[in-house]
């Protein structure tokens, strides 16, 4: 099969750690074509399909020289979506306006007959901090708004909390806030805006000194270990971005049954691979745009994920 990976330029992959990689490494070991681009390589005119411009690529089993490709610019090979057997978007946050034209060019190139995991519709239905919403269940107290006196008043109820801009990746943007309320106006100004831009606040929760929890879910199915990412210092973030330590975990009793509520609900609406993230009991997080973490969990428990994600990505094709 012929599968393309939307993804950032391929030469700034840290190969030793990047999931995408790690995809595919593991269809290459099947047999299957690599084929890459960018979100700026689709393009579609009237009269044609959705196309892109892609690089049949090689790989060579070297840490830095990873790969080769038959193309030496992308221009050089226009092949309509419809005629590739899989599309695999795996853009990096963060989700902004052409990440969101880029999911309406993939839906057109479904309508056309290709197979896109995960579904563009999909990735734009479930923003990765409000998609927990939907399970309140499952979350902590939170609060989103614009207004600065509803987060006043959170922190007055709550005392202890977290601030976070929605459109964040790797731990930008957060800021905790004590019993104390020291810089409480000044970050409401910095994150809100002014009331231009919506503001998520969540009581702090202890745990993260145990690590924010990243699960993977591969076709509504828990990966069997997740990757705690633990704050270092006097850092409260966990991700791994920011300095965190991640260490590889059995899936703990608790969060599989929170994993196997959540996870068949958003695979049946086309979300092939989902990182659910959460800090004690908690949900904080679902990230659906390029969940990370398959080499960490492989290299310290033994699990092959991206064995787990080709095996779904096929089965997927297959039905």
């Amino acid at each position: 099969m012929k599968l393309l990976f939307v993804a950032d330029p391929l030469e700034g992959f840290k190969t030793y750690k990047d999931s995408t990689f790690a995809m595919m490494r593991e269809a290459a070991s099947r047999g299957h074509a690599l084929l890459a681009c960018g979100p700026q390589d689709i393009m579609w005119q009237r009269g044609g399909r959705v196309t892109a411009y892609v690089r049949e690529i090689t790989l060579t089993g070297d840490a830095h020289d990873w790969f080769v490709a038959k193309q030496k610019a992308p221009h050089e090979l226009p092949v309509a979506l419809a005629e590739i057997d899989a599309v695999v978007m795996r853009k990096d946050p963060p989700f902004d306006s052409e990440y969101f034209y880029a999911t309406h060019l993939l839906q057109q190139a479904e309508r056309e007959g290709a197979r896109v995991f995960n579904k563009p519709a999909a990735l734009r239905d479930h923003p990765e901090k409000l998609a927990i919403l939907e399970f309140p269940q499952f979350i902590g107290p939170t609060l989103v708004t614009r207004d600065e006196s509803d987060i006043k008043r959170f922190h007055a109820e709550h005392k202890d909390i977290i601030l976070k801009p929605l459109d964040g990746m790797g731990g930008m943007g957060i800021f905790r806030v004590g019993p104390d309320g020291l810089n409480l106006g000044s970050i409401i100004e910095t994150l809100n805006k002014g009331g231009a831009e919506t503001v998520m606040v969540q009581r702090y929760l202890k745990e993260i000194t145990q690590g924010d929890k990243r699960i993977l879910i591969i076709g509504g199915k828990p990966v069997p270990h997740v990757l705690a990412r633990i704050p270092q210092g006097s850092e409260i973030r966990g991700n791994l971005a920011v300095g965190g330590k991640g260490v590889a975990q059995a899936l703990s009793a608790h969060d599989r049954g929170v994993a196997e509520a959540i996870g068949p609900v958003l695979a049946a609406r086309g979300l092939l691979l989902i990182g659910l993230d959460m800090i004690g009991d908690c949900v904080t997080e679902i990230n659906v745009t390029s969940p990370t973490g398959f080499q960490e969990i492989t290299q310290q428990s033994g699990f092959d994920v991206a064995k787990m994600f080709i095996d779904a990505l096929e089965s997927a094709l297959a039905g």
